[in-house]
């Protein structure tokens, strides 16, 4: 089993603060027979919450490596063999990369790096680790 990023308790405090239920930690997903996959957190939130029955799956990263960029391509592939994964397996669950929002701010802020994120349509869930807060899903 993956070791847990270092803002993993923060960002499932922020989840259950936003009323969500916590059904995974970590989300095991058997993507074929050899390739097992394990995404951080799966939630769901009740029906007649704001987002009715919904699922989620919430990869977790810290970005606080000497190379955001090479962090970036290593959280970009991973996202994008869990979407691939999750359509076949789970498809009812919507997949989020949780960064900080200082992560946010000062690299997800760059012309290349939104382009990428727009076009691999990757969904972004920002989050103030100290405050345990979630400061913006971005869908």
């Amino acid at each position: 089993m993956p070791a847990k990023d270092i803002f993993h308790n923060a960002i499932k405090s922020a989840l259950i603060k936003e009323g969500w239920q916590i059904t995974d930690d970590p989300l095991f997903i058997k993507a074929s027979t050899r390739i097992s996959l394990y995404i951080d957190l799966g939630g769901e939130r009740a029906i007649g919450a704001e987002k009715d029955g919904k699922k989620i799956a919430v990869e977790i990263k810290s970005f606080l490596g000497m190379s955001p960029l090479a962090e970036f391509h290593t959280a970009l592939g991973q996202f994008l063999n869990y979407v691939l994964a999750l359509r076949t397996n789970q498809p009812e669950r919507v997949l989020y990369l949780a960064i900080t929002e200082d992560t946010y701010r000062d690299f997800f802020s760059d012309p290349f790096i939104q382009l990428s994120v727009s076009t691999y349509q990757v969904k972004l869930l920002i989050f103030n680790p100290s405050e345990e807060v979630i400061v913006l899903w971005n869908d």
